[in-house]
């Protein structure tokens, strides 16, 4: 089975996310692996009028809050089955498009540039940073931000998923890989995870000047 079958399988077998959170917005970004905990789109600052990259998009709900905000939104997702679903829910929201693509393919194959890309639970947390993050940083603008979260890693070394390879990194290891790559102001922070649960979040944010 393919990377691309992998993901489709695992994005037909997903739940989707709640048309509305505990607040009652409908649209809101979401780091962490669980609802209604942890910070929100503050990450990023200001992302009106920027152009934002999401890689490893989903069903678009991230993205497309933060196109409510004022940024125009191009979500990439190697998962066949991710596009129509986010087609149908934000397609009629504009400023927004989706493509299936690897990661790592749509990079060296675009010429667009990004103020803005993220990645939650998504393509920098499964490509090898060694081959993604040079991508990353040579589509991006100077003065742009990158911002992306996976879960704390649990031990050195590469893990295996359902999906492919976890690229689980320490802090200190992204801290040195990012600016191995060209990229600075690096911050990590382990999110705690709400009350009753054990595993937390890693959040790691740079820019690109």
């Amino acid at each position: 089975m393919s990377l691309a079958e992998s993901w489709d399988k695992y994005a037909v077998g997903s739940v989707p996310r709640r048309t509305v959170n505990a607040r009652g917005e409908t649209t809101w970004l979401n780091w962490t692996q669980y609802a209604d905990h942890g910070p929100d789109e503050s990450v990023l600052g200001s992302v009106a009028g920027r152009r934002v990259l999401e890689l490893g998009s989903g069903s678009g709900s991230n993205l497309a809050h933060l196109v409510t905000l004022g940024a125009t939104g191009l979500g990439v997702d190697v998962a066949p089955a991710r596009k129509p679903v986010a087609r149908e829910r934000w397609g009629d929201l504009p400023g927004i498009e989706f493509r299936t693509a690897e990661a790592a393919a749509f990079l060296n194959e675009t010429a667009e540039t990004f103020d803005v890309v993220l990645s939650i639970f998504g393509a920098v947390w499964f490509v090898d940073p060694d081959a993604l993050l040079p991508l990353v940083h040579s589509r991006m603008t100077p003065g742009g931000t990158l911002a992306f979260s996976h879960l704390p890693p649990g031990g050195e070394g590469l893990k295996p998923a359902k999906t492919g390879l976890r690229y689980d990194r320490t802090p200190d290891d992204w801290d040195r890989i990012l600016t191995g790559h060209g990229f600075s102001d690096v911050r990590v922070s382990l999110i705690d995870p709400p009350e009753g649960r054990a595993v937390g979040t890693m959040l790691v944010r740079a820019a690109r000047w």
